[in-house]
């Protein structure tokens, strides 16, 4: 847990200890960084305001040398901090006020990410990806996918519970740099719609792919 304001880090502590986590505290950007290597934990709760540095600089740090999920937890709640920070490798985004509850459930989903995906297979509710056979089903239907449509909903699923902004998608989907991205956001939101008619019950009310408005995607992961 890294946050300047100490009462944040005590009203976590207990809440965090009393769900069986194990917490180290840092109070600032170094501390955090050097804690990551000695302490080696399985997430980290970031604050974006530090006092030695930005909480940016510590998210391209530790993805130097680490995958480990990063949540951010801040009072910075304008679009363009919240994709700043998941462009640079933070995995989700909470903002000050926040309910205790919802940070829970951000975590568990953050850590399922990383051991849901076992023998190259993926399920969640009545969805089921294989990998190996490149076949995707909901119950016992096999669903046709387009090589697009496939591929994002295979980058959602290796990043099950994390938010993928458009620009990482775009990038990673089209191989687009960033000032080829024009009309492209149109072209995602497309492709998107028409992945979503061929697996939700309600493509209205999405139960697998999950939008974060301005931002881009998620998969839900429970």
């Amino acid at each position: 847990m890294v946050d300047d304001e100490r009462s944040i880090r005590q009203f976590l502590a207990v809440s965090l200890t009393a769900q069986g986590y194990a917490l180290a505290e840092a109070a600032t950007g170094h501390d955090a960084i050097e804690s990551v290597s000695t302490f080696r934990p399985d997430a980290v709760i970031l604050d974006l305001g530090l006092p030695d540095m930005e909480g940016i600089e510590v998210i391209e740090q530790i993805r130097t040398h680490s995958q480990i999920p990063i949540i951010i937890l801040s009072v910075r709640d304008s679009q363009e901090e919240k994709i700043a920070a998941l462009d640079k490798g933070a995995d989700d985004y909470l903002t000050k006020p926040f309910g205790v509850e919802e940070l829970h459930a951000r975590l568990r989903a953050v850590l399922r990410r990383l051991v849901r995906i076992e023998d190259q297979a993926f399920k969640i509710g009545k969805l089921c990806m294989d990998l190996t056979k490149r076949r995707v089903r909901i119950g016992k239907k096999n669903i046709d996918l387009t090589p697009t449509e496939y591929d994002i909903l295979k980058l959602l699923v290796f990043n099950a519970g994390k938010v993928i902004t458009h620009k990482q998608i775009i990038k990673d989907i089209w191989n687009k740099n960033p000032e080829d991205f024009q009309g492209m956001d149109h072209l995602l939101r497309v492709t998107v719609s028409n992945l979503r008619n061929k697996l939700e019950p309600d493509p209205t009310r999405p139960e697998y792919i999950i939008t974060e408005p301005a931002i881009g995607y998620r998969l839900r992961s429970d």
